[in-house]
């Protein structure tokens, strides 16, 4: 409690970090090293103290209170009074406290000579060097200026300043915002400083004079909102969504246009309008889980924004595509799951059709790639939710209605023997499961099957196992039961299954065990007419 920190920011300070740490303004003050004393030490003390170890006489030190003007920069306001040096660092970090500052900070202005007595005439000045050529900015010190004199009788002492030729032609410029854009404007040198509106704590930036087409970045403007927009993309293929494969210095107001451009040259790609580009969630580390529309976000900083409007993520996902996006997003993309009447397997097909096409111009489309068991073979199409049939399709249908196009639609030939069902007859929903500490989890593939009126579960049983061709000693462990609100009910060889079920709602399950207590169930609810079985949680 008998000891405070104060910083202290030198031209040193802004020379080690202009074009380096920082571009606009003249310092960090959190890379400033903060200097510890007693509170009740005299700030003439202080002074003393720079002088010994800086080698600044005492009469060389002016020492300034910084400000946050209104347009949100930081700069040196006033120098302190002498009636100010005579408080001690604890009054004089009060006084900042009052002026609503965090902590006490102060410029240091420093001539190892004499300072300038300073009237009210007088200026103090920042100046920041651009090179065009290098696209480099440094820091080449203060003036004290009067207000009344022009900024062309500077001229030589800045040219001599940047070892430039005493009548080299050189253009300024003054620095005035940064946030949220850049506000960099030419200097009149042929009016005064205070005609100009140059005061206090401002900075020029000044340059060689050159063509705007001799470089990338001609003047000091350019070069600011360059810096200001910049961002460094990293870019992930979509298929392996964990790791970067490459990173782009682009620009914020890059449009869409140019972001693709940029990353097809990047890949060597002949077209950008084959790429397709997804935002990033940063919370989950994956992607979005719809892509970016051709054309469909103005600029790069639109992109990367999170919901959070003063965030932004760097990363971005990029596909490849055969056709280009626009014509691509004229089109519906289904991925398909064809299952095979004989053998028992699934095939994935992409089958793009154009927006407005129905399920029968699928079934079309699916029969010239796929072999069917037979030429007149009616074909089922089902969409699968939790590994549950959620829904089935009608060829009259319209594609667009798909609950999700990013998730597989299945489609099966529909078996002859469903065609001579009886009118008791019931097609069922069979759905894969396991019990987990008594709570019955779902896996795998469903799919339908047919039960007839008054079929004991033994003819059930050959006909599942001729349709899974399972062997004999396999087929042995394998169990059936009949399961209400998730509780089992195991069935005997010579129960009538349909007997079970009520009018409304029937669940009909089998399953296998194997060794080690590891059970695997399946489950089939049924479906009247267009009505779909669904089960919420505990309530089927």
């Amino acid at each position: 409690h008998m000891f405070t920190t104060f910083k202290v920011a030198r031209d040193h300070d802004l020379a080690a970090q202009i074009g380096r740490d920082l571009f606009f303004d003249l310092v960090d003050y959190e890379k400033i090293h903060p200097i510890r004393v007693l509170k009740d030490m005299p700030f003439n003390q202080v002074k003393e103290e720079f002088s010994k170890e800086f080698g600044i006489p005492v009469h060389s030190q002016r020492f300034w209170w910084w400000s946050k003007r209104q347009n949100n920069t930081y700069r040196p306001t006033r120098p302190l009074t002498q009636q100010e040096e005579s408080y001690t660092v604890g009054q004089l970090k009060d006084a900042a406290i009052r002026m609503n500052s965090s902590e006490l900070r102060l410029y240091l202005e420093e001539n190892h000579l004499t300072l300038a007595s300073r009237t009210k005439d007088d200026i103090l000045l920042f100046f920041k060097l651009y090179d065009p050529e290098k696209e480099e900015l440094r820091y080449v010190g203060n003036l004290l200026l009067k207000a009344s004199s022009k900024p062309s009788d500077i001229v030589p002492k800045l040219n001599e300043i940047a070892g430039f030729q005493h009548d080299e032609d050189i253009e300024l410029y003054e620095e005035i915002k940064f946030e949220p854009n850049i506000m960099c404007e030419p200097v009149d040198c042929d009016v005064s400083f205070s005609l100009n509106q140059i005061a206090d704590g401002d900075i020029l930036c000044y340059q060689k004079r050159c063509s705007l087409d001799q470089h990338r970045h001609p003047n000091v403007s350019s070069f600011f909102e360059y810096v200001h927009n910049r961002q460094v993309v990293h870019f992930r293929l979509l298929e392996k969504p964990k790791q970067d494969d490459f990173s782009l210095e682009l620009s914020k107001r890059s449009t869409y246009d140019d972001v693709v451009e940029k990353v097809a040259q990047h890949l060597g790609m002949d077209d950008p309008s084959k790429l397709r580009l997804t935002q990033h969630i940063p919370h989950l580390q994956q992607p979005k889980h719809q892509y970016i529309k051709y054309r469909s976000i103005d600029h790069l900083s639109d992109m990367l924004l999170l919901r959070n409007p003063n965030q932004m993520s760097d990363i971005l996902y990029y596909e490849i595509l055969d056709i280009p996006l626009p014509e691509l997003q004229g089109l519906i993309t289904l991925r398909v799951a064809f299952h095979q009447a004989t053998p028992n397997e699934v095939l994935f097909h992409i089958i793009r059709l154009p927006k407005g096409s129905t399920y029968s111009d699928l079934i079309d489309d699916l029969k010239s790639k796929v072999q069917l068991s037979r030429s007149d073979a009616e074909l089922r199409l089902f969409q699968v939710n939790n590994n549950k049939i959620w829904k089935v399709y009608l060829p009259t249908e319209k594609i667009d209605a798909v609950h999700d196009p990013n998730v597989p639609l299945h489609v099966e030939e529909i078996p002859e023997v469903e065609k001579s069902a009886g009118p008791r007859d019931r097609l069922v929903h069979v759905v894969h499961f396991f019990k987990d500490n008594q709570h019955i989890q779902y896996y795998g593939v469903p799919f339908f099957f047919l039960i007839r009126e008054g079929e004991a579960l033994s003819d059930i049983k050959v006909r599942i196992q001729k349709k899974f061709e399972v062997p004999d000693e396999q087929f042995l462990k394998w169990k059936f039961a009949y399961v209400a609100y998730n509780r089992p009910d195991y069935l005997q060889d010579s129960d009538i299954v349909l007997s079970r079920f009520q009018v409304e709602y029937i669940l009909f399950f089998w399953m296998f065990d194997r060794k080690y207590a590891f059970i695997q169930t399946f489950l089939a609810g049924i479906s009247f007419s267009r009505k779909t079985f669904m089960d919420h949680g505990n309530n089927p």
